[in-house]
């Protein structure tokens, strides 16, 4: 279904004090990622997103397939963290506590390159 300019539909336009934001997907894409990594500097942070595949938990090494690297400034970031913190808290509310355990390798810092 194409879009026509000016389109309002339900979900495409949302309202921010008194700023309309009317969100064009034409051009979004959808990936699946169950790995994230974030690294940053004083100018911008960057989030790593990847797939891991591994089903055997007793291996001694974990392959992650990077697949989208998304660069946010600090501000942005901070929205992000904002809206997330949001949406996991009604998330929880929902369905129950998410557990992350400590020795999850999703959690680990990057080893040194080089």
């Amino acid at each position: 279904m194409s879009k026509e300019p000016g389109d309002t539909r339900p979900g495409l336009q949302t309202r921010t004090g008194g700023l309309t934001v009317r969100w064009d997907d034409t051009g979004m894409r959808s990936s699946y990622a169950n790995v994230c990594n974030v690294a940053g500097t004083r100018e911008e942070i960057v989030l790593l997103f990847g797939v891991n595949q591994a089903w055997n938990s007793g291996q001694k090494e974990l392959v992650v397939q990077l697949l989208e690297k998304v660069i946010l400034s600090p501000f942005a970031a901070k929205r992000l963290n904002l809206l997330l913190t949001r949406v996991l808290r009604e998330y929880e509310s929902r369905y129950g506590q998410l557990q992350i355990e400590a020795g999850d390798p999703q959690l680990a810092e990057p080893l040194p390159t080089g």
